[in-house]
């Protein structure tokens, strides 16, 4: 298919909770929540990062879309050709709205909608459409467990600039999945099928189905907790570490004699836990605290891929953001995962996708990776964009 008319759905507060800490976006209050705490928006900038990649086609390409923040505002800051089919029932869009956006654009003959959000919004592409139209998901959510998504903005980009040049693309059928959020902040993983959407593939560039079940692997993850704490005996008590999401993570922090969380990011120094599910903006004062009182003590982040995706930063831990990020630096990351997780990406890299695609490209190569105690592997770490080969997507 070569692409004439392209559909445009953003949700503007997709992935919003993330960086705050709060585990999604779903709900007003949600929302309401983020913004008091400072957290902008950043749908917007990851649909532009994939938009981007048509800009030499764009005045061969029609975009249809909504009014305002739910795509004009996007399509036209990218020079597209833009028809407006309706608009937001009011001054800030509901998934309501985004489920009859999807509908008006199909409607108006849309060959490819484009969606940007996170789960739920694919659940409203489920719901609005079924499978009978092909849609393309760019991740801009928290959780993302569904196999509608490209692995990263870059990479959604790439699958439509092949369409746009008329290249073969396959269409395959694909799982959305969505996490009941209240028992994810609860410390509870719960996913449940919600349908299939009709979704172009090409050059790997989909993201799996996340694998849902905790690893029952517990030898393995206490030999990496013990080789945690070991490194972490080593260097200087008063560095500061910053602990993410996942089973593995918190295993280091139990084996300190701490109690953190499962699914947020903690803060310790000095033998005790100074921060519980702290958002992004609070990791960054820590930071710049603990830089003016102990200078030339290091930062530690600590941190596991998703099983199944091998996604290592952007899902899940978006409280660790690029201006996080680039303060600690990639040389101090301590990466933990058991190696049946790793054999279980098949070759796969794991993935960057910060939302800064300049530091997702600079972190790409080889990283080191800690599966037991006192042993280690170099794996590979990818932007999304560079690597189809590791990249591949089951069928689900």
């Amino acid at each position: 298919m070569k692409l004439k008319k392209l559909g445009l759905v953003i949700n503007p507060w997709a992935g919003i909770g993330g960086p705050a800490g709060l585990k999604g976006s779903d709900g007003a209050d949600t929302v309401e929540r983020a913004l008091a705490a400072g957290i902008s928006p950043q749908s917007h900038k990851r649909a532009a990062i994939a938009l981007g990649a048509l800009q030499p086609f764009a005045d061969q390409l029609e975009i249809v879309t909504f009014a305002g923040d739910m795509g004009e505002t996007t399509a036209n800051e990218l020079g597209f050709r833009v028809s407006v089919v309706g608009s937001a029932a009011g001054a800030r869009s509901t998934p309501d709205d985004t489920e009859a956006a999807a509908q008006a654009i199909r409607a108006a003959g849309a060959d490819l909608i484009v969606f940007v959000g996170g789960d739920g919004t694919a659940r409203n592409m489920v719901n609005a459409l079924g499978d009978s139209c092909p849609v393309l998901g760019i991740p801009a959510g928290v959780k993302m467990h569904s196999a509608c998504f490209a692995i990263s903005p870059r990479a959604g980009g790439e699958v439509l600039r092949r369409l746009m040049a008329g290249e073969l693309v396959d269409l395959h059928t694909r799982e959305v999945r969505d996490i009941d959020e209240k028992s994810f902040r609860e410390g509870r993983v719960s996913t449940r099928y919600y349908g299939e959407l009709l979704v172009p593939e090409e050059g790997h560039f989909l993201q799996a189905v996340k694998n849902a079940g905790r690893e029952v692997e517990e030898l393995a993850v206490a030999d990496i907790a013990a080789q945690v704490q070991e490194e972490m005996q080593a260097l200087d008590p008063e560095t500061l570490y910053i602990f993410g999401p996942g089973s593995t993570t918190l295993a280091a922090l139990n084996e300190l004699g701490e109690h953190g969380t499962l699914l947020g990011v903690d803060l310790w120094k000095d033998g005790e836990l100074i921060g519980v599910d702290v958002n992004t903006l609070q990791i960054q004062d820590a930071i710049s605290s603990h830089r003016a009182a102990d200078a030339g003590c290091p930062v530690k982040i600590i941190l596991t891929a998703i099983g199944g995706q091998g996604h290592l930063i952007g899902r899940g831990n978006q409280q660790l953001s690029p201006p996080v990020l680039k303060a600690v630096g990639r040389d101090n990351l301590i990466v933990v995962a058991t190696k049946t997780k790793i054999t279980e990406l098949g070759g796969r890299p794991l993935l960057i996708d910060s939302g800064e695609p300049e530091l997702d490209e600079a972190w790409s190569g080889f990283i080191r990776v800690v599966t037991g105690y006192r042993d280690e592997i170099l794996y590979p770490l990818s932007n999304g964009a560079d690597a189809p080969e590791a990249q591949s997507t089951p069928n689900p």
